[in-house]
């Protein structure tokens, strides 16, 4: 295909003829979208859901023991809160005592609570040895992520209201630190004046600043309203609130940033209001389409085979990214028709670049740079990559815990006054499950016993707790305490020893069955089926982006290079965070300890970053193709393409970096974990990658960049051209 007949199919391709039928009916979009947008918010405020949810793991041994517990033991199928005490003179004392004893009767009475255990039961070892610290246990009738956050605050006001005169009163345990997960706050502020400011330093207009932030806010309205409504049907955890605004917010800039540049320029560049939008959507906006196409990929390959949280989580994501296309695509286009060339009004005196291209620019100068010695810049660009990346090697994951959470926070006082009380261990216990409806009655007691003397004596075990029985006496269910924190890898290691050697050893000739489960072996349950299927899940979105890029630059190496400097760039990221979250460099100044990296993290993080990675590389490498097209002279154009897009790619990414960072200032872990490796991510991106490792890549390949068989050729040209007509 000629480069005319390109040429002609974009200028009539369906993003043109929407974006010019935008321009002309700009208020009738507007008021149908606010319109819509007011529906939802209706909706969503008469009918929305609670967040909240499961933790089903179909096929996982954890899960099988909770199937049982909940058919045979059900009182003991929910998660538990723990109610800790603490007196100067001892909870034993009877003052003291008499004062715990009456806030028991209290939490017997709350919303929720299925069972209320004493400490000062025989034989519960309910109080720690000096006698200063007791702690009971709540259970409740589901698991932590599906108990309503308004029956935990209950139990919060409780133990506030009853803590003075020398008795303080923590709850902590599962159910408590699932209730505390950050909610949307002065994260998202501090991300959007921030974002503000750069965006006025890099436009120099308050017009142009403000229209990336309306659609990312409008965008983002929208999605919170959507999402309140699929929490009818999805098993939302709260902390997706905080990863959406994220998200929202970060993508939403991104993406309308890079269509109001290149209106920008086709403005300055002589062209009209319409033919200046017809022209950025066709450019700009076919990056945040295809960008927009490659996160839904890998968010749905996440919602394909993660957990039943994961997956919620990943559709939640889904509809948070496709807001802002949709926003990006089809406002956007309507507010650049309103604000015309009044665009640059009110214009800020600061930096403001023309951004076209001139070779007076430190962009092309840089680009002229790299062309020189490209193999000197190629080779240290991805010694720098290999080398951030290499702290992926020991990532373990895991989940992290309520020791890991801010001190702010009643589970995380209550978890270190049990670890001192009682051992690291206690704040992780294992449920050992045991099937005994087909062992025979004679031999049930004797099995238990067995079992018993076998986990006491066990390395890594700190403290067995008696068995307890079903009315039925057909299960049972015994508490094991590690010697170790439930993050640790100690743990682990104990977990997967229990059940692949000392269970399967005891009673070997008898019918009965054990499992071990609880919230520590359920997430080491999802750690590791999320890494026996993680490579899986990299190839599946390594190989459809392949195919997208392929059919966009027509052409082999171009997306053969894209998708091996992403996966350098997301693997750097995952070394930030191995090295800050679970080595601890660093770990002090934003206020974490050490642990395991969140299981599902990764492969959320490579569906999001994957796919803005791509953004940059399509608005990048279609400048280079505009002007490889034009002139044919492969070092030109990559030094051209470079000029012309650094300073906006730039601008993106300190907008997404600065709103991300600033998540990293909140109180929760995971949703740290999230900001810094986005933020990781994209600085590298921005910077590394496509600045200087992809220009000395093309600079390289030369006139092989767009090699293309004949055949294949023919085949897009036909796809395109159907595309076009349709």
């Amino acid at each position: 295909m000629n480069r005319t007949s390109v040429s002609a199919l974009e200028e009539n391709g369906l993003l043109a003829r929407w974006a010019r039928l935008a321009v002309r009916r700009r208020r009738w979009v507007l008021v149908s979208w606010l319109v819509a947008l007011a529906m939802v918010i209706v909706l969503w405020r008469s009918f929305g859901g609670e967040f909240s949810a499961s933790f089903d793991i179909p096929g996982s041994e954890s899960q099988r023991a909770f199937d049982l517990l909940k058919e045979r033991f059900p009182q003991q199928a929910g998660d538990t809160a723990v109610l800790v005490f603490e007196s100067r003179d001892g909870v034993v004392s009877q003052t003291a005592r008499q004062r715990v004893e009456q806030v028991l009767e209290r939490a017997r009475g709350l919303p929720g609570v299925a069972a209320v255990s004493s400490p000062f039961e025989p034989g519960r070892g309910g109080v720690s040895g000096d006698g200063r610290i007791g702690y009971a246990t709540i259970q409740y009738g589901e698991q932590a992520m599906s108990v309503p956050r308004s029956h935990v605050e209950a139990l919060f006001a409780l133990a506030d209201s009853a803590t003075g005169d020398g008795l303080r009163l923590e709850v902590g345990g599962r159910v408590a630190q699932a209730a505390e997960r950050q909610v949307p706050g002065a994260s998202e502020a501090i991300g959007l004046v921030a974002a503000m400011v750069i965006l006025l330093i890099a436009f120099g207009s308050v017009v142009a600043m403000g229209l990336p932030l309306a659609t990312a806010l409008l965008g983002l309205a929208a999605s919170f309203a959507l999402i309140g409504l699929a929490a009818n049907f999805l098993e939302l955890p709260n902390g997706a609130t905080s990863l959406a605004s994220m998200i929202g917010i970060g993508v939403g800039i991104d993406y309308a940033l890079f269509v109001v540049t290149r209106f920008r320029e086709e403005l300055r560049a002589g062209q009209g209001v319409e033919d200046a939008v017809a022209r950025a959507m066709t450019t700009a906006g076919r990056s945040v389409a295809f960008a927009g196409m490659v996160v839904a990929i890998a968010l749905g390959g996440l919602a394909a085979i993660g957990t039943a949280a994961d997956s919620s989580l990943a559709v939640a994501m889904a509809i948070v990214v496709a807001l802002a296309v949709l926003t990006a695509l089809t406002v956007l286009p309507a507010l650049l028709g309103i604000t015309g060339h009044r665009i640059d009004r009110w214009a800020f005196p600061l930096w403001r670049g023309t951004g076209n291209g001139e070779r007076t620019t430190v962009w092309y100068r840089l680009a002229l740079m790299i062309q020189r010695r490209p193999v000197v810049w190629l080779v240290t660009s991805l010694a720098l990559l290999l080398l951030l990346a290499t702290p992926l090697l020991s990532m373990r994951l895991g989940s992290s815990d309520a020791g890991n959470a801010s001190p702010s926070q009643h589970s995380r006082r209550a978890y270190d006054l049990l670890a001192q009380a009682f051992g690291p261990g206690f704040n992780g216990p294992l449920t050992i499950v045991v099937d005994l409806a087909d062992a025979e009655p004679r031999e049930r007691q004797t099995y238990l016993r067995e079992m018993t003397t076998s986990l006491a004596a066990s390395a890594g075990v700190a403290w067995v707790l008696p068995p307890t029985m079903n009315r039925s006496g057909d299960t049972a269910v015994l508490t094991v305490l590690s010697e170790a924190a439930p993050q640790d890898a100690a743990t682990q290691d104990l977990v997967h020893r229990l059940r692949n050697q000392l269970l399967p050893a005891v009673g070997a000739d008898s019918e009965a069955h054990a499992y071990v489960t609880g919230p520590t072996a359920a997430f080491i349950d999802v750690a590791d089926r999320i890494s026996s299927r993680m490579p899986y899940f990299f190839a599946a979105v390594l190989g459809l982006s392949f195919l997208l890029l392929t059919l966009v630059f027509r052409s082999l190496l171009v997306p053969l290079k894209a998708a091996l400097v992403n996966l350098l760039s997301i693997g750097a990221a995952y070394g930030v965070l191995v090295a800050v979250f679970q080595w601890g460099w660093l770990a002090g100044a934003i206020g974490v300890k050490p642990g395991p990296i969140e299981s599902f993290l990764p492969m959320l993080l490579f569906a999001i970053l994957f796919g803005l990675s791509m953004d940059y590389e399509v608005f990048l490498i279609s400048r280079i193709r505009e002007a490889y097209l034009r002139t044919g002279d492969n070092s030109e154009s990559v030094a051209h393409g470079l000029a012309v897009t650094a300073r906006v790619i730039t601008a993106a990414a300190t907008v997404m970096v600065a709103v991300f960072l600033s998540f990293v200032l909140g109180p929760d872990r995971l949703v740290k974990e999230a900001g810094l490796g986005l933020a990781a991510a994209i600085l590298i991106d921005a910077t590394v990658v496509r600045l200087v490792l992809v220009p000395a890549a093309m600079q390289l390949m030369g006139d092989a960049n767009w090699w293309l068989p004949r055949l294949l050729g023919r085949l897009l040209s036909r796809l395109a051209m159907e595309t076009a007509d349709h």
